[in-house]
């Protein structure tokens, strides 16, 4: 009976953590400086049960920054399953700018704090999403083939000094369409693909 009583806290306390995750993943987004107080409020959580789970605001930004990865490569598939292989790219690419903005607002924070391991493994996620879509994206015949995935990934740095607000959201629009026009260039089937084949 012990346990049966005991569940429903733990339960509560995975979804508090869970909210208040989701809650400083939008406020660090809008202001890297956002207060854990102010966290905490939006969160609909006391600044205790707030500190019990995160005793630091670099435990809390560090634990945005793990979920937002896990979520970016799990979003990989699911686009896929429900979108053409080029259409998926593209809004996982705009996903990706998202995360960016996130670790815009921290990113002094996040520089101090990750160590080789932690960004190995950041890396590791992402590039696996990345290689997953971009073969997707080969045989459809929609991008040229060969494309090498760290060399999209490190095309895509740009991101990551894009500022923020509604300017740098149009412009990081107009660079991701320029990425997407570069890897259809030469694809299976476009005109540029097949003047090549006569010319060779």
């Amino acid at each position: 009976m012990a346990e049966q009583r005991n569940e429903p806290v733990r339960a509560d306390a995975r979804q508090n953590r869970a909210r208040i995750i989701e809650v400083a993943r939008d406020a660090f987004t809008a202001a890297g400086h956002a207060s854990l107080n102010s966290i905490a409020k939006k969160a609909g959580v006391g600044p205790g049960t707030l500190y019990r789970h995160f005793p630091t605001r670099e435990s809390l930004i560090l634990a945005v920054y793990r979920h937002e990865v896990d979520q970016l490569a799990g979003y990989a598939p699911e686009l896929l399953k429900d979108h053409p292989p080029l259409e998926a790219l593209r809004l996982w690419f705009d996903r990706l700018a998202y995360y960016g903005r996130i670790k815009h607002g921290v990113s002094d924070v996040l520089h101090s704090l990750t160590d080789d391991a932690l960004e190995g493994e950041i890396y590791g996620a992402v590039i696996g999403a990345v290689t997953l879509l971009l073969r997707a994206c080969e045989e459809d015949g929609c991008i040229r083939p060969g494309v090498d995935p760290d060399d999209v990934l490190l095309m895509l740095g740009f991101l990551w000094r894009t500022g923020p607000g509604e300017e740098g959201k149009a412009r990081v629009a107009r660079l991701l369409d320029l990425v997407i026009d570069g890897l259809r260039l030469g694809a299976p089937g476009t005109p540029e693909a097949g003047a090549r084949g006569a010319e060779s």
